[in-house]
């Protein structure tokens, strides 16, 4: 029961990551790495912290701060008082923009032809809030707005959200398999279907998603939940200049 409680806690972390970009790969015998495994948690990297006394574990469930010998865990958000700086947001726009670098090419992506900026999106088929942004596509591509979608089943790997997922993903025509999945279509069913749709998924939780949809801007920021499309657009263009 304790595994499954903190499983779940830890997915609705807002994450971070060590400002200066470290990645330092953890010894499999490491206290922090065999403890965290006994709690079905996979930690990739151990990072110094900006917190003396505490390590910053980059894992398949998320960014967490440990004691050195794994057995106190803190998770939540670092802020540097003295800048007024949230350092785990800060530094989470870069492992985000990392990361999605590895999934450009199994993105479903709606090109704008004049491009000024792109919204990566995790979307479901179901989501009331993913179809009412999909609907403001034509506004978002108006102005100058790419839009690239990964997939984030709300319900898990299993059921009929991830089969639908799974079937706009194969189709030959995604754009057009999408667009009417949200529209409130069935999709047609796929054989041997190879999409990349759990690695989506999983990609997602490491980066905190619970929901969709998902946006993150072109600088890693991440925003959780529909906005209008003239608000993404206001947000892209404040970023440009910031």
């Amino acid at each position: 029961m304790k595994k499954l409680i903190l499983a779940g806690a830890m997915l609705g972390t807002s994450l971070s990551a060590f400002a200066n970009g470290v990645l330092a790969v953890p010894d499999a015998n490491d206290p922090i790495v065999t403890k965290f495994a006994a709690l079905g948690v996979t930690v990739k990297h151990i990072n110094p912290s900006p917190v003396a006394g505490l390590k910053e574990l980059i894992t398949d469930k998320g960014v967490l701060y440990a004691s050195p010998d794994g057995q106190f865990l803190m998770q939540g958000t670092l802020i540097d008082l003295n800048n007024r700086n949230n350092l785990t947001e800060q530094a989470l726009n870069g492992v985000r923009k990392g990361g999605l670098v590895e999934y450009e090419d199994s993105m479903i992506v709606y090109k704008a032809k004049n491009e000024k900026h792109s919204i990566t999106v995790f979307t479901d088929i179901s989501c009331g809030y993913c179809r009412k942004l999909h609907r403001e596509l034509d506004d978002l591509l108006e102005a100058g707005i790419t839009v690239k979608y990964l997939a984030f089943p709300r319900g898990g790997l299993q059921g009929s959200g991830y089969a639908d997922l799974m079937n706009v993903w194969c189709s030959k025509d995604q754009q057009e398999a999408m667009t009417e999945a949200k529209a409130g279509a069935d999709t047609k069913v796929t054989k041997n279907c190879a999409a990349p749709v759990a690695e989506h998924y999983q990609l997602g939780q490491s980066f905190g998603i619970s929901g969709t949809p998902a946006i993150i801007l072109e600088d890693g920021t991440l925003i959780p939940g529909y906005q209008p499309a003239a608000a993404l657009a206001a947000a892209l263009e404040a970023n440009k200049s910031s």
